[in-house]
């Protein structure tokens, strides 16, 4: 797996990984990705097979999110792109997308260590996202704190917020 950095030209791609990774209400739209691809492209990064056989890149998986100096995720931060602080202290994770026909060879945790790694070298002061009870153990092994029920509705959900310091 290839991981790279998003370009409004992954717009197709990437709403497409979000329509079958999450129920209608979850999904961000193709409009949502869009501002977020033009606010902070170097925010969305990229899993790719470039053995797909079809003369192109293939999307594996894909985490996206926003920088904030604001210390807890807030549902408005997933439909206002413009709330990025290119400078924030605190890495926002959307979501963390795995193509279905992919899942359980370990690509989102690849992608997940990429993502810590590189919110270690920007020196923010950590990651923060939310995640339904069935996945908080998968995120506390790379060293999330589950730090429990938040205030979050979206896409009528129960969410956890879950940190890691960095």
């Amino acid at each position: 797996m290839r991981i790279r950095t998003a370009t409004p030209a992954d717009l197709d791609a990437v709403a497409d990984l979000e329509t079958v990774c999450f129920s209608p209400a979850e999904a961000a739209g193709r409009d949502a990705v869009a501002a977020r691809l033009t606010a902070y492209p170097d925010r969305i990064w990229l899993g790719l097979d470039e053995e797909d056989g079809h003369g192109g890149p293939s999307l594996l998986a894909c985490i996206n999110g926003m920088r904030t100096s604001v210390p807890d995720l807030t549902d408005e931060m997933f439909s206002h792109a413009e709330l990025h602080e290119p400078d924030g202290s605190w890495q926002m994770i959307f979501s963390v997308m795995t193509s279905p026909e992919r899942r359980g060879e370990g690509l989102a945790g690849r992608l997940l260590e990429h993502v810590i790694a590189v919110s270690r070298a920007d020196e923010c002061r950590g990651l923060v996202l939310t995640a339904k009870a069935g996945l908080l153990g998968f995120y506390a092994r790379y060293g999330f704190v589950d730090e429990g029920v938040c205030p979050s509705d979206h896409g009528g959900a129960v969410w956890h917020q879950m940190r890691l310091a960095l």
